[in-house]
């Protein structure tokens, strides 16, 4: 596998994420590092292989459900941070808008900047325990 750089991986990740899962794909080609974006709601310019989501040379990005950063992670953050507000933010994901009323409510508790540093710090090691998994070499 060429090594591929983390801040491309960590795009790819975040475009992936950004949607519910199965909207975006990103793959990784383990010949040459190249990762390929696909998407059934956006409309891209880039050209893709034809069998890329069919053949065993490329590696599918998860998305961050598939790596338990999104409500498990809110919840973690919730119970270290906030724990009296556990009940409230589950709450919150039981219908559309969660993340928005999620910010909300750390703006008004002043906790915002801790979550975002919280949620990079576990992405970050999300995403370098996955290449390991996979065995992709990562620089930067």
């Amino acid at each position: 596998m060429v090594p591929i750089k983390y801040s491309d991986l960590r795009d790819a990740f975040d475009f992936v994420s950004f949607g519910d899962p199965f909207e975006s794909s990103a793959f990784i080609c383990a010949d040459t590092g190249v990762i390929y974006c696909t998407s059934d709601t956006l409309e891209l310019d880039e050209e893709v292989p034809e069998d890329l989501e069919t053949s065993d040379r490329y590696i599918a990005i998860p998305h961050k459900n598939e790596l338990n950063l999104g409500r498990d992670l809110v919840l973690t953050f919730v119970d270290q941070e906030l724990p009296g507000d556990h009940g409230t933010v589950a709450g919150f994901f039981r219908s559309k808008g969660a993340y928005s009323r999620f910010k909300q409510l750390l703006e008004s508790r002043d906790v915002l900047e801790a979550w975002y540093l919280f949620e990079a710090h576990a992405v970050e090691a999300a995403l370098r325990q996955w290449c390991e998994e996979n065995s992709i070499q990562l620089r930067g």
